[in-house]
């Protein structure tokens, strides 16, 4: 990403945060790989920010995996990695990420914004599950320098974002790539994770999004990518956020999660809004699903 570019997405938050100058205006970068990254394909030309309708402010074409560092004036010894959402084709850097990022640093939250390579540019189908482990042992191997504890480290995820945040919170010890160095020595199941209208299931008839498509050429994807089917006895707490006439993720998505989690008798809180379509972000001001972030927040606090 260019500089000119950091400094938009940067400037973006600072003019959403209003009054809360504590927000960084030049976020710390730090690259996920330190070369090539596992996988195959390799997308070509620059990365592009939609400008235009549904795909303003979303991210396509990553080349260069990274993380984006936010640090709170008064920090809580909390990090969350914010991961947008886009059907695995884009990512809602501008509409979910960003906002997203400045409430949390509002509440003293420690905040990385990952930018992930996506199917839909090319990339090996789990290269975001690739993506996301690393993200998560690099915020493990440098909690001490980023002020934040170890065993606080989670995850909140939007529409296909939140399926990625699932993954990680069920799967994340799997073996997704080679080790390539001592930090995938480290973790990567975060500590708590939270599901904005999240994608979770592969299986009929609820999915038919751009989700499952990108994904299906992985192996036993309907059953191995699935979240619910993946939820065991260690599944770290998971909170979702829904809207019951969601057309582009259904419900069930959730209510499948929420009914795996309780099976397990994992932890597990669920908020279904009556309004709401897709992809609100952190939701118009006023509205049933901007009550998401507070509750998140509440209930991120005490997640145990």
């Amino acid at each position: 990403m260019t500089m000119v570019r950091t400094m938009l997405l940067a400037l973006l938050l600072l003019v959403e945060s209003g009054a809360h100058a504590q927000i960084t205006i030049k976020p710390e970068i730090i690259d996920l790989w330190p070369g090539a990254p596992p996988g195959t394909g390799r997308p070509t030309g620059p990365e592009r920010v939609g400008t235009s309708g549904s795909a303003t402010g979303a991210v396509s074409n990553v080349t260069r995996p990274r993380m984006e560092i936010y640090r709170p004036a008064k920090p809580n010894g909390t990090m969350v990695l914010v991961i947008g959402g886009g059907g695995y084709f884009r990512i809602q850097i501008g509409g979910a990420a960003l906002p997203a990022a400045r409430q949390l640093l509002a509440r003293g939250y420690a905040v990385a914004v990952l930018y992930y390579r996506l199917p839909g540019d090319g990339w090996n189908a789990d290269a975001p599950f690739q993506d996301g482990q690393r993200a998560m042992r690099i915020l493990s191997a440098n909690a001490a320098r980023l002020g934040i504890r170890d065993d606080r480290i989670g995850v909140l995820g939007f529409s296909a974002g939140g399926h990625l945040a699932g993954m990680l919170a069920t799967r994340g010890g799997d073996p997704f790539y080679a080790p390539v160095d001592g930090v995938d020595e480290r973790p990567a199941v975060p500590a708590f994770a939270g599901l904005i209208y999240p994608v979770v299931s592969m299986k009929p008839p609820i999915d038919t999004t751009q989700t499952r498509q990108k994904l299906r050429s992985l192996p036993d994807f309907a059953s191995r990518v699935s979240v619910e089917e993946q939820v065991s006895s260690t599944t770290p707490p998971i909170f979702l956020a829904h809207a019951a006439d969601d057309r582009i993720a259904d419900v069930e998505h959730s209510l499948r999660l929420f009914r795996a989690m309780r099976t397990a008798s994992r932890p597990v809180e669920l908020h279904v809004f009556p309004t709401g379509g897709h992809s609100w972000g952190v939701g118009a001001p006023g509205s049933a699903v901007s009550q998401w972030p507070a509750l998140f927040m509440r209930w991120a606090d005490d997640a145990r």
